[in-house]
């Protein structure tokens, strides 16, 4: 919902958490108040943008675009993040000067013809990073269907997946492996802001085609290691971990690193392969495990601090003949739970 001004009214003033202090305020008006850095702020209010795609759409030589970029990042209106070589923009969504940038857009008239011109040529890109995800999707596809087609339906998976975490909605979710993003699809309507961590790029655009169909805005995407996640600890209120384990070297230090981004109280919920003889899933598919038992993953939780809450194994109906089962394990931070962090206070990622 959009802050509206009602200076006329001499007992108005902003929550809190949308007043920024003096500098910043200043800073952001310097920033914006030019017609390039104005229509990039708005550009970055729909979608998550490289430089490239910027000045394809703008049609500005790069550095002068980046320079816009680098005056609106430094006064908080626009993060960046790093994936692989690429550099990704989006307006900010969290800091002092985050409402002031919604707040911007929101007066900006939605038929100015310089504005509609460049939705335009927005929609292009995306027409054209749609095609490139599909090309990649198409290259994929035949081994994750095949994957799938080996356990029970992801229907049934995904239908115990909520049925474990509840909907209770949550200030962060955050989705480790998140591939092509059907967890983050699935659950982050139920965040106030979800962050999907995965290595792979080619993935990565996959994801965030998907997540653009869906119009999941409050979703983003970070390229990382699992193993030392791109994201700030003691935030996160919900982690996942879906059929990312047994692809792992290590599964304890990776549940070690998703348990240290949980807040006080947060939940992790890891769901994957129970134990099965199917060798080819090594050679063929990559897989370092063939499943976990019970009490392993278990053991893992109790490593690194958390308490088992639920464990349940999703096995194979007599009409899915030999299908492979499937095991969810929910895991609770035991620290005491502390008021709610406001998502304007901290950053997510």
């Amino acid at each position: 919902m959009h802050m509206m001004f009602c200076m006329n009214d001499p007992n108005f003033s902003l929550p809190l958490s949308e007043q920024a202090p003096f500098e910043v305020v200043l800073a952001a008006l310097s920033a914006a108040g030019e017609a390039t850095r104005l229509r990039l702020l708005a550009l970055l209010a729909e979608a998550e943008l490289t430089v490239t795609e910027l000045v394809m759409i703008l049609g500005q030589s790069q550095p002068r675009i980046s320079r816009h970029l680098k005056l609106l990042t430094e006064a908080g209106l626009v993060e960046r993040h790093r994936e692989g070589a690429w550099a990704f923009f989006l307006m900010a969504q969290n800091g002092p000067a985050a409402g002031f940038a919604r707040d911007i857009i929101a007066r900006l008239s939605p038929g100015d013809a310089n504005l509609l011109a460049d939705r335009a040529r927005l929609s292009e890109v995306r027409q054209a990073r749609a095609a490139q995800a599909a090309r990649y999707f198409d290259a994929q596809a035949a081994n994750w269907d095949e994957v799938r087609a080996m356990h029970i339906p992801e229907e049934r998976v995904e239908a115990a997946i909520c049925e474990a975490i509840g909907t209770k909605p949550v200030n962060a979710l955050l989705d480790l492996g998140t591939g092509a993003g059907r967890m983050l699809e699935l659950l982050a309507p139920l965040a106030a802001r979800a962050v999907g961590v995965d290595q792979s790029p080619g993935m990565l655009s996959v994801a965030r085609v998907r997540l653009e169909r869906a119009g999941l805005r409050n979703a983003q995407l970070r390229q990382g290691d699992i193993y030392a996640l791109p994201v700030e600890p003691n935030f996160y209120d919900l982690v996942v971990m879906h059929q990312v384990l047994h692809y792992l070297d290590d599964p304890l230090r990776a549940i070690r690193e998703a348990a240290r981004a949980l807040r006080a109280g947060g939940q992790l919920i890891v769901v994957d392969f129970a134990p099965h003889g199917e060798e080819n899933l090594r050679t063929v598919h990559a897989h370092r495990r063939l499943g976990f038992g019970p009490d392993e993953v278990a053991a893992f939780f109790e490593t690194v601090g958390l308490e088992l809450i639920s464990r349940r194994d999703l096995v194979p109906a007599p009409s899915e003949g030999g299908k492979l089962a499937v095991s969810i394990w929910l895991g609770r931070d035991r620290r005491l739970i502390a008021d709610p962090v406001p998502l304007t206070a901290r950053e997510v990622a």
